[in-house]
């Protein structure tokens, strides 16, 4: 598996994107949106995983502008370290580097297909409004706290969306969770996992204190299968 970092241009400046490519050499494109942990092992994990099914993975460091490569620890200092760099986050500065990457892998020679795009808390966010303004051939939101008071733009989302949250998610409480269910409600693009016991960032297995792995087990097999049937990998 190759691996390497490209360059991509913003109106202020140029941000890094990491880009892992499937042993083919060529596949359809996923984006891949950080946590709040920034571009570190998890993210480079779940990208590997997805490299090794025959995909072209990109992952855009979306703090380059507040600090340039941050990787945050999976600690509980690390954890509030990471919030509190968030807290100066522009949330649509990110979203417009995340549709400036879709575009850089769109352009890629080694993008075969569709491109999708897959987040995971603050990416789950940035994913799923991401999908509101762009085109994307499949969209995975894991616990995006931005969502619950977003529903009003599913309908925006033509794009086949998988909606992931943790049923007993502090940050994201069960009340909140329905209010995306109702919403998702006759939508025949939208699909919603709820995994009752899991809490917030229950599929980072670099973060004991999220992390319930029977749930993200199932979790992930579901969420393989969706980009198989949508963003499938031909060989």
């Amino acid at each position: 598996m190759q691996t390497r970092t490209d360059q991509v241009t913003a109106h202020d400046g140029t941000f890094d994107v990491r880009v892992w490519l499937p042993e083919a050499g060529s596949g359809p494109g996923v984006l891949l949106v950080q946590e709040i942990y920034g571009v570190g092992p998890y993210i480079e994990k779940v990208a590997i995983d997805l490299a090794s099914r025959g995909y072209v993975v990109a992952a855009p460091d979306l703090f380059w502008r507040l600090h340039p490569h941050w990787q945050g620890e999976h600690t509980p200092e690390g954890t509030q370290a990471a919030i509190d760099l968030a807290a100066g986050f522009d949330f649509p500065q990110g979203v417009a580097d995340s549709a400036l990457t879709v575009s850089h892998l769109r352009s890629l020679p080694e993008v075969s297909g569709g491109v999708g795009a897959l987040g995971f808390c603050l990416g789950g966010s940035i994913a799923y409004m991401l999908a509101t303004q762009v085109e994307l051939t499949a969209v995975l939101s894991f616990y995006g706290s931005a969502v619950p008071d977003a529903t009003g733009l599913m309908e925006r989302v033509e794009a086949p969306l998988l909606l992931v949250f943790g049923g007993s998610d502090p940050f994201i409480t069960r009340e909140r969770v329905a209010v995306v269910e109702k919403a998702a409600e006759g939508r025949p693009n939208v699909v919603m996992h709820v995994e009752e016991e899991a809490g917030h960032a229950f599929h980072n297995s670099e973060a004991p204190m999220f992390h319930h792995p029977a749930a993200a087990e199932r979790t992930w097999a579901v969420a393989t299968a969706f980009l198989g049937e949508h963003l499938p990998v031909r060989p």
